[in-house]
């Protein structure tokens, strides 16, 4: 159990390098998956300008509980360095189950000569290629932000996001919502009393991801994320769904850092 929460983007009014953490639980459990209880947190860390690129650290531990005496913990860790200029994109992870190591992923990918190329080191060596309307996710969220801005409520791109193997790519899916306006500020979480979201418009989306490699027809998402995007690309109300289960992610924290302008 895996995903990541809206990356934060690049558009006016600027992006907020910030560090949230978000305390998950079960909403709902449903399918094969029968689950009596999901508890957990999310740490993300994102931070950068569009001169030195933008850095994101992410952690995710979650606690499956199935009611019949079985517990199944997943730490996942991940870092992500991305160039304004969405060219380069290097990651790296690691899942833990139940304190033993999985498969280290750790790779990079670059934009150029109507490609983008890919370079695995962990799990093993191994480089192939993708189209080049491929796009990575910070790159992926700024988009979502100016089609949410142009009202649109609609948005379709495939996503390389290094993520599982590192040789998977997906095709998105984005629904957004009505605008929210400033005026009426959430309360019951961390963004309640931040200066720096005053002001700002938030949207509800909600992407859904699909598996590329999958065959032609009328496909079920892997998984799909809702939250509420500010236009600093800071999320709130998280709501994971795995198709068998839907997890909530309630925001506990937000420590909003200073702008690092560039040199």
């Amino acid at each position: 159990m895996a995903a990541t929460p809206a990356p934060s983007a690049g558009a006016a009014p600027g992006l907020a390098s910030h560090r949230a953490v978000y305390d998950l639980k079960l909403l709902r459990s449903q399918g094969k998956r029968t689950l009596q209880s999901v508890r957990g947190r999310i740490l993300y860390d994102f931070s950068g300008n569009a001169c030195d690129g933008w850095v994101l650290q992410f952690r995710q531990v979650s606690e499956l509980d199935n009611g019949e005496g079985k517990v199944a913990v997943s730490d996942l860790r991940a870092s992500t360095w991305e160039d304004a200029a969405a060219k380069s994109f290097r990651f790296s992870s690691q899942n833990y189950v139940n304190d033993r190591p999985g498969d280290m992923v750790d790779g990079k990918a670059e934009r150029g000569d109507g490609k983008v190329a890919v370079a695995l080191t962990k799990p093993t060596g191994t480089t192939f290629d993708l189209g080049v309307e491929m796009v990575f996710p910070t790159e992926h969220m700024r988009r979502v932000l100016e089609a949410a801005r142009e009202g649109k409520t609609l948005l379709e791109l495939p996503v390389y996001d290094g993520s599982e193997n590192g040789q998977k790519s997906f095709n998105t899916l984005t629904v957004i919502g009505p605008a929210i306006g400033p005026e009426n500020r959430p309360e019951g979480d961390a963004t309640a009393g931040q200066a720096a979201l005053d002001g700002l418009k938030r949207w509800p989306v909600t992407i859904s991801y699909f598996d590329r490699a999958a065959g032609p027809g009328e496909q079920t998402p892997v998984y799909a994320i809702g939250f509420q995007l500010y236009e600093n690309g800071i999320s709130r109300a998280l709501r994971l769904d795995y198709g068998d289960f839907v997890v909530a992610g309630d925001m506990t924290q937000l420590d909003i850092k200073p702008d690092k302008a560039c040199p």
